[in-house]
């Protein structure tokens, strides 16, 4: 028992070590090529709407450390990405995504298009004459996530939603489970994109953000 007890006590300063080590990276880069994650995602982890940078506050630990690692390993390609997720080794990219997955998620005031637009009809509803399902039934009624397979679209910048549906389909994206957004990308049109991101960036957020 006496054994036990010193243990539980070590694992606290253990554990805010890494939350310490962590926050130092996303303020100011690991010293060794990955540059401060902040500089893209905001102070607050909400990401920045006019340059695409996704949120990463309140999103699921174990996604965000898979797109880290896919990034490293170059499964997933990104110019800005591949090199700082390459430049962090792997207990820093763990840290950092836990260290993302626990901060508040900021509120965001983007106004929600109209009920009837296409975007809407996309999300919610899907277009089954073309096989389409609806984000919804992946991503949750809202988009608001559903474990680690499937992130929270809500509240995220609608360019970079966009961004990624291009990358799905153009196949410069390609890890999703069993290939699924690749074949619902390939199905939208340039219009339906720009639509169907705009009305789940609009989305309000849990109080959690959703989890990815």
């Amino acid at each position: 028992m006496p054994v036990l007890v010193a243990l539980s006590l070590l694992a606290v300063p253990l554990a805010a070590t890494a939350a310490t080590a962590a926050g130092t990276i996303a303020q100011q880069g690991n010293g060794k090529g990955a540059a401060p994650c902040m500089a893209c995602h905001g102070v607050d982890g909400g990401g920045q709407e006019a340059s695409g940078y996704p949120r990463l506050a309140g999103l699921d630990a174990a996604y965000l450390q898979r797109q880290l690692d896919d990034f490293a390993n170059g499964t997933r390609a990104n110019p800005v990405m591949q090199p700082n997720a390459g430049a962090l080794s792997e207990e820093e990219r763990a840290q950092l995504a836990k260290y993302y997955s626990a901060m508040p998620v900021p509120a965001h005031g983007v106004a929600a298009p109209p009920a009837d637009d296409i975007g809407a009809k996309l999300a919610t509803r899907g277009d089954w004459s073309r096989d389409l399902p609806a984000c919804e039934q992946c991503h949750a009624p809202g988009g608001v996530g559903v474990g680690a397979n499937f992130p929270p679209l809500a509240g995220q910048p609608a360019a970079y939603i966009a961004a990624q549906l291009k990358a799905w389909q153009q196949g410069s994206r390609h890890n999703d489970p069993l290939a699924l957004m690749q074949h619902v990308a390939k199905q939208l049109s340039p219009q339906e994109i720009q639509a169907v991101s705009g009305w789940l960036a609009a989305q309000p957020l849990p109080a959690k953000g959703g989890t990815p």
